[in-house]
C-alpha cells in the first residue's frame, strides 16, 4: 500500500514575515535549472511520433517562472481521426486483442520495469511541467505508477466469464469482451498517474486507446508512451494527442468510432463530454469530477493529529487534488484549539522552488488556476471568514500562494461550497453527530470524506451516513492500486483502480448452445 500522509514538519525552518527563512531563501535563489532535456513534444499516432496535420504547436509551462519550457503539437480534429483510426485498426486487425493476456501482462510488466529505471527522468518532468515538489514526484507517484501497472499486468489473464445454470437443456456461458477503442482524457493535476489509473486496466482488457493530455502537463505521458513501445506494445495500441479541450477533447468525445470514454476534470466540463458522448453514438462515460470533502474531526479527537492530517488533506499537492479535505468540519469543544494550531502549521509551511529538497508546496499549475484561487480567498473575506493565515502570493515570481486558512466559515459562503482547486482551507463548526452528517451531505458533490475520532461507534455512524465514494478513517489520501476509487451524485460515476475498474473497459456475452441428451443440468 502507498501511503500519501504524513507529517514532514521536521525539517522546517524559524519564521520570518510570517513564512519561513528557508522558503524565502529558496524564491531568492532562484529556480533550479532541471537537468532532463524534453525529446517528446510531438503527437504519438500508430506508433509514430508525429507533428500535428496543421502543424501547429503550443508552449507548455514552468509555472514557477511562467516562462516556456517547451513547444508541443496542437492535435486537433484530423489528429484525433488519425489516432481513432489507428486505435480501430489495431484493435480490429492488429495483434493486441488477440495476444494472449499472458503476454500482455508482460508487456505491461516490461512497462512498469522501464518506468523505475527511468524514475528521475520522469519525476523531473512531472515537476518541471506541473509544479509539484519533486520529493513527492520521484518518491510516491512515479513509483506508483509502475505499482499499478504491475497490478493490472496481474489481472490481465484473470478477466472470465461464468458457466450460468439455466432452466432447459441449454449450457449457457458469459465472455468478458474487451470492449474496443477507449478514448480518454486526462488532468493536469496528477498527469501521469491519471495516465495510469486510464491506460492500466484499458491495456489489460485488451482494448486500444487514444488518450488526450491537458494542455497545462503533456510532456510525461509522451515520454512514458515512449517507453510503452520500448517494452514491446504493437503500433497503434496506444495513440497520445496533445491539444485543448473544445477541440481535440471535443472530436474524441463525439467521436463515432470511439466505444467507451473516460474523463478526469471540472464537473462542468464532465457534464459537456457525457452530452457529447450521447449525441453521437452512446458509448458509455465514465467520469470522475470535482469535490468538496468534508474532513470531520470529533470532539475525541487527538488534536495535534488531527490538525497535521487535516493540514495534509487539504494542502497536499498544493490543495489541486479532487478529494481534498477542503470542508474542515470541527466540534465546537476543540474548535478554537484548532484553529490555533492550523493557523501555525499552515505558516510553517515550506513553500518554495519544488526541485528543492523539503519544499512542501510548489506553484499552482498556471496563472489562470493561480488567479481563480485569488479570486475565493477574496470572496472569503468579503463574505465575512475571519483570515487566519496567508492570503496572498508568495514571493514576485511564479505563481506561488501563500497557505492560506479561514475561521468562522458558514455554508453559504461560496469558499464552503465550490472546488476552490487551491491552498485554501475553510473551517466550520459543529456541535453533533447529525448536524454536520446534514451539513457533510448537503453538497453537491459525493467524492470523499474524512472522519477524525477515536470512538469505533461514531466512526461506523459516519462512515455509512456519509454519501462519499470513498472514507478516510484517521487517515487521509489513501490510493493503493486495489481500492476503487470514484464519487457519489455529481463527482461523477464509475470507479478507477481496484477489480471495479476492469468493468468500464469490457462487454458482457451471454452465449447460449442447445445440449443433446445431457448427463446432467
Amino acid at each position: 500500500m502507498v501511503e500519501l500522509a504524513g507529517g514532514r514538519s521536521s525539517n522546517l525552518g524559524r519564521g520570518i514575515s510570517r513564512y519561513s527563512t528557508t522558503a524565502a531563501a529558496t524564491a531568492a535563489e532562484g529556480p533550479i535549472v532541471p537537468s532532463v532535456a524534453v525529446n517528446y513534444t510531438q503527437l504519438l499516432i500508430n506508433g509514430q511520433f508525429v507533428d500535428a496535420a496543421s502543424g501547429k504547436t503550443f508552449p507548455t509551462y514552468d509555472p514557477r517562472t511562467g516562462e516556456v519550457i517547451a513547444h508541443v503539437a496542437e492535435g486537433d480534429v484530423e489528429d484525433v481521426n488519425r489516432a481513432v483510426s489507428a486505435a480501430r485498426k489495431a484493435f480490429d486487425d492488429g495483434p493486441w486483442p488477440k495476444m494472449t493476456a499472458y503476454e500482455r501482462a508482460r508487456i505491461l510488466l516490461r512497462f512498469a520495469d522501464l518506468i523505475e529505471k527511468h524514475n528521475d527522468e520522469i519525476a523531473t518532468l512531472e515537476t518541471w511541467d506541473n509544479g509539484k515538489p519533486y520529493e513527492q514526484a520521484s518518491k510516491i507517484e512515479v513509483p506508483m505508477v509502475a505499482r499499478l501497472f504491475r497490478y493490472y499486468a496481474g489481472w490481465a489473464d484473470k478477466i472470465h466469464g461464468l458457466v450460468v445454470p439455466a432452466d432447459g437443456q441449454h449450457h449457457v456461458q458469459t465472455l468478458h469482451e474487451p470492449i474496443g477503442v477507449a478514448g480518454q482524457i486526462i488532468p493536469w493535476n496528477f498527469p501521469l498517474l491519471m495516465f495510469a489509473w486510464k491506460v492500466g486496466p484499458a491495456l489489460a482488457c485488451g482494448n486500444t486507446v487514444v488518450i488526450k493530455t491537458a494542455e497545462q502537463t503533456p510532456l510525461t505521458a509522451l515520454y512514458a508512451a515512449k517507453l510503452f513501445h520500448e517494452a514491446g506494445l504493437p503500433e497503434g495500441v496506444l495513440n497520445v494527442i496533445s491539444g485543448f479541450g473544445p477541440t481535440a477533447g471535443a472530436a474524441l468525445a463525439s467521436h463515432m468510432d470511439v466505444d467507451k470514454l473516460a474523463f478526469t476534470g471540472s464537473t462542468e466540463t464532465g457534464k459537456v463530454v457525457l452530452e457529447l458522448a450521447a449525441r453521437s453514438n452512446l458509448k458509455p462515460v465514465t467520469l470522475e469530477l470535482g469535490g468538496k470533502s468534508p474532513f470531520i474531526v470529533c470532539e475525541d479527537a487527538d488534536i495535534d493529529q488531527a490538525v497535521e492530517l487535516a493540514h495534509f488533506a487539504l494542502f497536499f499537492n498544493q490543495g489541486q487534488c479532487c478529494c481534498a479535505g477542503s470542508r474542515t468540519y470541527v466540534h465546537e469543544r476543540v474548535y478554537d484549539e484548532f484553529i490555533e494550531k492550523a493557523k501555525a502549521r499552515a505558516v510553517r509551511r515550506l513553500v518554495g522552488d519544488p526541485f528543492k529538497g523539503g519544499v512542501e508546496q510548489g506553484p499552482q499549475v498556471d496563472s489562470e488556476q493561480f488567479e481563480k484561487i485569488l479570486r475565493y480567498i477574496r470572496s472569503g473575506i468579503e463574505s465575512g471568514a475571519k483570515l487566519e493565515a496567508g492570503g496572498e502570493r508568495f514571493g514576485t515570481k511564479g505563481y506561488y500562494i501563500q497557505p492560506t486558512v479561514f475561521s468562522n466559515v458558514t455554508e453559504e459562503m461560496l469558499i464552503a461550497k465550490e472546488e476552490i482547486f487551491g491552498p485554501v482551507q475553510s473551517i466550520l463548526k459543529f456541535k453533533d453527530l447529525n448536524e454536520v452528517i446534514h451539513r457533510a451531505n448537503s453538497s453537491q458533490y459525493g467524492l470523499a470524506a474524512g472522519v477524525f475520532t477515536q470512538s469505533i461507534d461514531t466512526a461506523n455512524i459516519l462512515t455509512r451516513a456519509l454519501r462519499v465514494g470513498s472514507v478516510w478513517i484517521n487517515c487521509f489520501d489513501i490510493f493503493d492500486a486495489a481500492i476503487p476509487f470514484g464519487g457519489y451524485k455529481m463527482s461523477g460515476h464509475g470507479r478507477e483502480k481496484g477489480i471495479y475498474s476492469l468493468s468500464n473497459y469490457l462487454q458482457v456475452k451471454a452465449v447460449v448452445t442447445p445440449l443433446k441428451n445431457p448427463a446432467w443440468l
